[in-house]
């Protein structure tokens, strides 16, 4: 059976995107960094659809860490077909008070681990049978740049210069694409004050924030578009055009 890994998937956006592959009939590897209580209900709510899962604890910045995920995921599910690098940190610090070892981190949990995921994915996407694929979870700040969190943006854009620079180096063996979501409710977004939100959403002109299942629409779109490679969906509501 085909089989996924998805990164940072305890919680959020990563937790849609396991469900949803896991109804489209992928067996699922739910990897967490400390949330283990929550990484194995994810892998439960894949094993009630009727598909293999197993919860893997690892920090995916560290490069033997990222390796020992991808080992233990593809012995237990039998090999792995696509990797969605959805791992991620956040954190709202003006420039002038941002450390430098702060900026540092969040690089390396945003672009490295991305990086580390794939590079340990390849022998199995490579052997791989169902037009093996990698996705990974950039933002709309890598468009827009943010001023209170400039080494967030900084990271996710360079995820999509690794995201068009693995298509080609990848292909046609496997096809590398990422999401940029735009506002997007989960509970990173809980410490928004109501003013906060009216502002936020009088940017989107769709008039609502983004659900973790709309992210995971567009995972499984990428999973299954054999014609796309090197590109970035954008999925914000709209929020882009402002």
């Amino acid at each position: 059976m085909p089989a996924a890994l998805v990164t940072g998937s305890s919680r959020g956006i990563g937790r849609a995107i396991a469900l949803r592959f896991a109804a489209d009939g992928y067996d699922v590897a739910v990897n967490y960094r400390t949330s283990d209580e929550a990484a194995e209900a994810v892998a439960e709510a894949v094993r009630d659809r009727g598909r293999e899962a197993v919860a893997v604890g690892a920090d995916v910045s560290d490069p033997d860490a990222a390796a020992r995920l991808v080992e233990t995921a593809a012995d237990a599910l039998g090999g792995l077909d696509h990797v969605v690098n959805n791992a991620g940190i956040d954190q709202h610090v003006y420039t002038e008070d941002l450390d430098p070892a702060d900026f540092d981190r969040v690089t390396d949990v945003n672009v490295n681990s991305a990086f580390n995921v794939t590079k340990a994915a390849l022998p199995h996407l490579r052997d791989s049978d169902d037009d093996p694929s990698v996705t990974n979870l950039s933002s709309i700040l890598a468009h827009t740049g943010a001023p209170i969190e400039c080494h967030y943006a900084a990271s996710k854009g360079a995820l999509l210069s690794l995201t068009r620079s693995h298509a080609g180096d990848f292909a046609p063996e496997i096809r590398v694409n990422a999401i940029a979501p735009g506002h997007v409710e989960t509970d990173m977004t809980d410490d928004r004050t109501p003013e906060e939100r009216r502002e936020e959403l009088a940017e989107i002109p769709i008039d609502r924030y983004g659900q973790p299942e709309d992210i995971a629409d567009a995972a499984a779109y990428l999973r299954d578009a054999t014609f796309v490679t090197g590109e970035t969906l954008n999925v914000n509501g709209g929020e882009l055009m402002r």
